[in-house]
């Protein structure tokens, strides 16, 4: 029979696997980061308004700038992310994996590199090979945070064309601060991998939930400074598939070079404005659900386990002597989190208090069976 291998693919795909996560009919799935709260009734009722006003017009192709969708997402950066930009500074796409692919696609590519320090979100490598970025891993110290004199080293040496730092982190959970972004973009600059410098992509996916101020301030006379964002997470919105960038104008119009002609549908910008107008109350779910991971670190430690601390959605936790053995044994229980191949660690994301209170139940049994 043909397989993948007896195809004409490129031989950098050759032996890798598509991203994924398992999708398993359980009780409580807590392994996706997913924000666990439908869309609140209102806002299920003004989308389907928004979308019957969009239905009417199908048979036209949708803006293909997504100026509205844009412009509202600029309002709603300059309010709760502490820097003013306008619709000509953001730039919107199928999820923030369609952006990273558009500035790959657009800043990387054959013969140029991008850097990022893992472990880190597994789509950044994945998308870099996918559009012939070549990948560079950088390091990341024990405790998981960032070396900054040993990234900036990294980056001198690889001198990459792109380079991804990620905050919070995933899988990890972990935030930089702002003397950190700074430092790495003046080395990734002073490398100068091309005449024009390099890239610095900053993954705010978790940005929402972080103790600490989104680091969009920065963008201000960075032009090679993209943050990146999305509203599957804060907004409960994975469904969409709706991420955005902000960064200075002249990034916005090069990711046009690349962009799929009117490659954001009617529908969903329809769907994006609608949440975008129930920002209020999607970031009071938010609340709750950073109260209910700081909970879930609380409980973890007690139970004397090994938690790393998290700005995210998410926790990463263990040590356990085989991570996969011990996601399998929670799994028995009836709760899927996620083992994305930390050694000795899995990662939990917060759901609601009842399904945080079955996680605890499963692995407090699976600790006493391992004790037993």
């Amino acid at each position: 029979m043909t397989g993948i291998d007896d195809l004409p693919i490129r031989d950098e795909l050759r032996g890798k696997s598509p991203y994924g996560a398992p999708q398993l009919d359980v009780p409580v799935r807590l392994n996706t980061n997913e924000n666990p709260y439908p869309l609140p009734e209102p806002l299920v009722e003004r989308i389907a308004e928004r979308v019957r006003e969009a239905a009417r017009t199908l048979n036209r192709y949708p803006d293909r700038d997504a100026v509205e969708l844009r412009t509202e997402l600029a309002k709603y950066l300059t309010r709760t992310a502490g820097h003013e930009v306008g619709p000509a500074n953001v730039w919107a796409a199928n999820g923030s994996n369609e952006v990273i692919q558009q500035l790959l696609q657009t800043f990387g590519g054959p013969g140029r590199t991008a850097i990022g320090f893992e472990p880190s979100y597994s789509m950044h490598a994945l998308i870099s090979r996918g559009t012939g970025t070549g990948w560079i891993s950088g390091p990341r110290r024990e405790d998981f945070s960032l070396d900054v004199p040993e990234a900036a080293r990294a980056i001198a040496e690889q001198r990459p064309d792109v380079v991804f730092i990620t905050s919070p982190n995933n899988p990890t959970g972990t935030a930089v601060d702002a003397e950190t972004v700074l430092a790495l973009y003046e080395a990734a600059q002073a490398a100068k991998a091309n005449p024009a410098g390099a890239l610095v992509v900053v993954d705010e996916a978790y940005g929402e939930f972080s103790h600490h101020p989104s680091l969009l301030p920065l963008i201000e006379g960075r032009p090679n400074l993209v943050l990146s964002r999305t509203m599957s997470k804060a907004f409960g919105a994975a469904g969409l598939r709706l991420g955005y960038l902000a960064a200075h104008p002249a990034v916005v119009d090069a990711v046009q070079l690349v962009r799929l002609p009117y490659h954001l549908s009617a529908v969903t910008q329809a769907t994006a404005l609608a949440a975008l107008e129930h920002t209020d109350t999607l970031l009071g779910y938010v609340e709750q659900l950073k109260a209910e991971r700081d909970r879930l670190v609380s409980e973890l430690r007690a139970l004397d386990f090994e938690v790393t601390d998290s700005d995210a959605n998410f926790i990463q936790f263990g040590r356990f002597a085989d991570a996969h053995v011990a996601w399998q044994e929670i799994l028995d229980h009836g709760v899927l989190v996620r083992d994305n191949g930390v050694p000795g660690r899995l990662r939990v994301t917060a759901g609601t208090p009842a399904e945080n209170d079955a996680f605890l139940e499963a692995v407090r049994a699976v600790k006493k069976e391992q004790n037993a």
